[in-house]
């Protein structure tokens, strides 16, 4: 067969439509079929595009899809996948360059851990590969895979299957397991052992944390965060740093903003530095530890943060009146509820941040069917080799 583009998963597409993993645009080449799916067998014709991918577990590790792929042809092919996704919805706009966010790699990962390994699910399988090391991770993650086999070790009789989220902070490794449940007392004191002995800054079993040596600490512009266990962040430093320039620029000369899907305060902190910041999130952990972090650094307008589910309770048009500009950062799915309020308010300027091209469109329509112009589009870059992109958008209205 030959393949004719490369789908939005990473997968080389063959007309039927075939679905080939590992195979490159232009491509010739045998595969064994079933259904829409195909396993490269062979190539009679490489790509041009085609390069020697880094790292020993690529096709069996199901984290990267595009590996083999060089460098002009794979920014062109992410780039195109917010570009598709605009046209598929009636966007008309010229999409900005991709902006790459991988810098030192990533800085929070969910690895699992079961029968005795520690690592990814392969590609389509529920099976794991068994990892050394990541060449994706920021070194300290990979520094900290020692301290997760010793934890799938000492819980390996519960026979449970667990995921450990570990993430690199500034004062160490914070260690969040999952899927273990109820952690007897004796239990509990040989982990705060291993915590100690692998010099972990924290270690919690499903958000209870079972010690803290150091506080977790993540910084946000002049703020120092200690995030609650396993709470979200970007996924590098990098992006952490490039979506909140593009914000910044995105809310320039707003005096009042909303920050929504606040999170920890990824952006809320950075803007307070210039405008009053009202922030929403519906996890009330982490709206606890932005409001601590406010609290202690120097220099800020006014912040404040309140625990609201917006996907139930978003904000309404009356509510976004006093604010010169919004912010909103949704979970994958979007945030449906809060664009239709949204559309329907008066608000000058909107910034959309999205890890979904698909539910990024979708919510921009529906501002842009309220009457806003979407200013500006720009990807973001910070799952490198994946199929997974970032999306700012900006909005304003006349």
């Amino acid at each position: 067969m030959t393949i004719e583009r490369l789908g939005h998963r990473g997968d080389g597409v063959a007309p039927g439509p075939i679905f080939v993993p590992y195979a490159l645009p232009g491509e010739i080449a045998d595969a064994e079929v079933e259904g829409e799916r195909g396993r490269l067998v062979a190539l009679h014709k490489a790509s041009p595009d085609r390069i020697e991918p880094f790292c020993p577990h690529f096709t069996r590790c199901g984290g990267c899809a595009v590996q083999h792929l060089a460098e002009p042809a794979y920014r062109a092919w992410k780039r195109g996948l917010v570009v598709d996704a605009l046209r598929q919805a009636g966007l008309d706009i010229a999409v900005e360059p991709l902006v790459d966010a991988h810098g030192r790699g990533r800085r929070r990962v969910t690895l699992h851990a079961r029968k005795g390994k520690v690592g990814f699910a392969e590609a389509r399988s529920h099976e794991l590969v068994d990892l050394d090391a990541c060449p994706i991770l920021v070194p300290e993650l990979n520094g900290g895979l020692e301290a997760v086999r010793a934890i799938e070790k000492m819980l390996r009789g519960l026979g449970k299957p667990l995921d450990i989220v570990l993430t690199a902070t500034a004062t160490g490794l914070d260690c969040d397991i999952r899927g273990a449940g109820r952690i007897d007392a004796a239990l509990r004191l040989r982990l705060t052992d291993l915590a100690a002995r692998f010099d972990l800054a924290r270690l919690s079993n499903h958000g209870d944390i079972l010690i803290e040596r150091r506080a977790p600490v993540v910084r946000f512009g002049a703020a120092d965060v200690s995030p609650p266990p396993g709470a979200f962040l970007q996924a590098t430093a990098e992006a952490d740093a490039v979506l909140t320039d593009l914000v910044r620029e995105g809310v320039s000369g707003a005096k009042t903003v909303a920050d929504l899907f606040c999170g920890c305060g990824t952006f809320a902190l950075a803007l307070a530095a210039a405008a009053h910041v009202q922030a929403y999130d519906a996890d009330k952990p982490s709206v606890a530890a932005l409001e601590r972090a406010a609290r202690r650094a120097q220099g800020l307008k006014p912040l404040t943060a309140q625990a609201r589910d917006l996907f139930h309770r978003p904000l309404l048009a009356d509510e976004l009146k006093p604010f010169g500009a919004v912010v909103f950062d949704p979970p994958r799915a979007g945030a449906e509820a809060q664009a239709r309020r949204l559309a329907a308010s008066k608000v000058r300027r909107i910034v959309a941040v999205s890890c979904n091209p698909a539910t990024f469109v979708r919510d921009a329509a529906l501002l842009v069917a309220g009457g806003y112009r979407l200013a500006r589009v720009t990807p973001v870059d910070q799952f490198r080799h994946s199929a997974h992109v970032e999306v700012v958008g900006l909005f304003d209205r006349g």
